[in-house]
């Protein structure tokens, strides 16, 4: 019986991102599956569309992956997003597999990121694993000088909730120097900067709580216009680091995704 592993990504138009992120979670999980063919998929249609007219790159969306599938041949599918959390990409996912149930002898699709209360504490500890020289139960005095911000997309569903869930978690666990906000949802950036403000640090680090480190990541947290992050923090008297790294990179958000895809088998 031929076999599938299908990957579904948001999606990013910054190929060295792209492969340095969604590119290695894909490597990640594939080798723990060597029976199941790899095969990706994105959710986004406006980075499909620019991929197409600026690359001549075409990407199936969930939809043409699993007839695709079908067309092929394939009797078994196990399907794993790269969302951070269960929200509208989630949803309009399921929304392009549901039509497919007869089609196939079975259809696995595993969680997003953030879905069990563990994956908060994993989450913590995997992000923090990459800049230890932040961590306040390693480093107290550096920590105590710097606040780590990390910029979430944000979304008007309800699963926006996530994230303010995932800052307080983080302090849950002894990171009282993180903070997490988003762009499009809540917390918002005015609202970090006032938390931020409290606890007083010399120093910001800015870093994107998302997969890839594409738009939002380059222009809206490190950009130069006067409403990117790094500018009001600038503005607010810190000294300000950016790290331009997606969190797809990290080898604990990696092995995450890969136990969500065991999880749903």
């Amino acid at each position: 019986m031929k076999k599938a592993l299908l990957i579904v990504s948001f999606g990013t138009s910054h190929k060295e991102t792209r492969e340095k992120t969604i590119g290695e979670i894909e490597r990640f999980i594939s080798r723990a599956y060597p029976d199941r063919e790899l095969r990706r998929a994105f959710t986004s249609s406006i980075i499909m569309k620019v991929l197409k007219t600026r690359d001549h790159m075409h990407v199936d969306n969930v939809r043409e992956a699993m007839e695709r599938l079908a067309e092929d041949g394939f009797k078994d599918v196990l399907v794993q997003p790269t969302h951070i959390i269960n929200g509208e990409e989630y949803e309009k996912m399921m929304e392009q597999i549901t039509p497919f149930k007869n089609s196939f002898d079975a259809i696995s699709v595993g969680k997003a990121l953030l879905t069990s209360s563990r994956d908060y504490d994993e989450v913590c500890k995997a992000i923090m694993a990459e800049v230890p020289e932040l961590d306040q139960k390693k480093n107290a005095d550096q920590a105590a000088k710097t606040a780590l911000v990390l910029m979430g997309h944000g979304t008007g569903h309800f699963s926006d909730a996530a994230y303010a869930a995932l800052d307080y978690r983080f302090k849950a666990l002894g990171y009282e120097n993180v903070f997490v906000g988003t762009v499009e949802g809540y917390p918002e950036v005015s609202l970090v900067l006032k938390q931020v403000k409290d606890y007083a640090p010399d120093e910001v680090v800015l870093m994107p709580l998302m997969v890839v480190a594409g738009d939002h990541a380059v222009n809206d947290m490190a950009g130069e216009q006067e409403d990117s992050w790094k500018v009001l923090f600038k503005n607010a008297g810190y000294k300000v680091t950016c790290i331009l790294r997606g969190i797809g990179e990290f080898t604990g958000i990696q092995k995450m995704y890969l136990d969500h895809t065991a999880d749903c088998e």
